[in-house]
């Protein structure tokens, strides 16, 4: 016997209507938690802007060791206060006790790390003002944050079950990614051109960072919106002076100095194209946000017709529309509707849960796609992980040797990388294929 269920207020529903309807208003409540999420991602943007900016000021205020900084660092410090508070209010309204699906575990995990490593901003802050901290401590600390606020946006991303608004997810992340490794050269710079050259090691660094940032900003261009793309390259058209500084850099040695003025030059040349960078970002945030609330927008509206049709199952008697609901392997899905108000429903009934079914099977197919570039993320970490643990290396050397031994081999670093997770899960103890030790 077929199950039916009486619709709220209206005549018996067919059970396979009453899980359609379910369906939809589970896909709703995932895409409003979408929503906040995509508005969480928003508000961190410009939370890790304005740390940016202070990580800066405050490597410049330990290189001179003046107090005419103090006035500057304290503004920019009270902003990123600001943009703290809007960050924890909009944590507040995640409700993390309410039932969460499985899949926001390590967002929620993140997000525990970021709120512990806030705490610690306020004693970072007193050091800076005191010059009790170095360049080199000072940065790592608002690196180590900045990371934590940008493995929040990666896990956001990872969880996002509508595919275009993974793709502006990723678009944002990598474009995240690429800006913060363009603070980090700029403080590694500050601090090689405060002390008149850069040692091997910082030079090493500054060459990764670079690397680093064309990474970033190619996956960033496979999945941004043109109005992000064209903006971004009208910016990076204009870095002469940014890449001349860089060779100088680069060519520095203990016995080739340079004048320790350019710390101050480097300093406002590459504050200037980051703030530059914070408009492309806000263009990535503000198209996330829209198309988080286009997507609720659609949902409600497919919900809305969804109900109209039950109300109109009033006038036609259940027994009627069952047939055409259920019967899917008989002749009757190619037969036309024959006149009468309950078939030519029971068949909109079955006509709306087939299309549901292509839906939600073309959405995951799209979804898998977008999320590919995650997954490789994902896998270059867990190689870089398993090469640091069973050969004691850096992270920075970890990702050296994948990438060699991918130029070595011809091959992709993930794809080098999946070899490399895949030996390590069966035991083996040695390097990625394409490099010797």
């Amino acid at each position: 016997m077929i199950a039916k269920d009486k619709a709220p207020g209206g005549p018996d529903m067919p059970a396979a209507l009453r899980f359609m309807l379910a369906a939809r208003r589970c896909e709703l409540r995932g895409l409003d938690s979408l929503a906040l999420t995509a508005e969480l991602v928003d508000l961190i943007s410009r939370l890790v802007h304005a740390l940016q900016k202070e990580r800066g000021y405050s490597n410049m205020h330990i290189g001179n060791q003046s107090p005419h900084l103090l006035p500057q660092l304290d503004a920019l410090a009270q902003a990123s206060r600001a943009f703290e508070a809007d960050v924890r209010r909009c944590l507040d309204r995640l409700e993390p006790d309410a039932d969460q699906p499985a899949d926001r575990t390590r967002l929620f995990n993140r997000i525990a790390h970021l709120l512990y490593g806030l705490e610690e901003l306020p004693g970072l802050r007193q050091r800076i003002r005191d010059l009790s901290t170095g360049q080199v401590e000072s940065t790592a600390a608002f690196t180590r944050l900045i990371g934590g606020l940008l493995a929040v946006v990666f896990e956001a991303a990872d969880t996002a079950l509508d595919p275009q608004v993974t793709r502006a997810l990723v678009a944002l992340f990598n474009f995240m990614q690429g800006k913060e490794l363009s603070g980090q050269e700029r403080a590694c710079g500050v601090i090689g051109f405060t002390a008149g050259y850069l040692d091997d090691a910082q030079r090493e660094q500054m060459r990764q960072l670079i690397e680093g940032q064309q990474r970033c900003f190619e996956l960033f261009a496979q999945h941004a919106h043109d109005q992000a793309l064209r903006s971004w390259e009208s910016l990076a058209a204009d870095e002469a002076p940014i890449r001349q500084l860089r060779d100088i850099a680069l060519r520095t040695s203990a016995d080739q100095r340079v004048d320790t003025g350019l710390a101050e030059l480097w300093f406002d040349l590459m504050t200037t194209r980051i703030d530059a960078m914070q408009q492309v970002e806000s263009l990535l945030a503000q198209a996330l946000v829209q198309r988080s609330q286009e997507r609720i927008a659609q949902a409600r509206a497919d919900m809305a017709n969804h109900r109209a049709l039950v109300r109109q199952l009033g006038g036609a008697p259940a027994e009627e529309t069952l047939p055409m609901l259920f019967n899917v392997q008989g002749s009757v899905m190619d037969t036309p509707p024959a006149d009468g108000v309950g078939s030519h429903l029971g068949r909109s009934i079955l006509e709306l849960v087939q299309e549901q079914t292509l839906r939600l099977q073309r959405l995951g197919d799209e979804l898998r796609e977008a999320r590919s570039t995650l997954d490789e993320v994902k896998c270059v970490e867990q190689a870089k992980r398993a090469l640091m643990r069973l050969h004691g290396l850096s992270e920075e050397t970890a990702y050296r040797q994948i990438q060699r031994a991918a130029m070595d081999s011809g091959r992709r670093v993930a794809d080098v990388a999946r070899e490399l997770v895949a030996r390590s899960l069966d035991g083996a103890d040695r390097p990625p294929s394409g490099h010797s030790r």
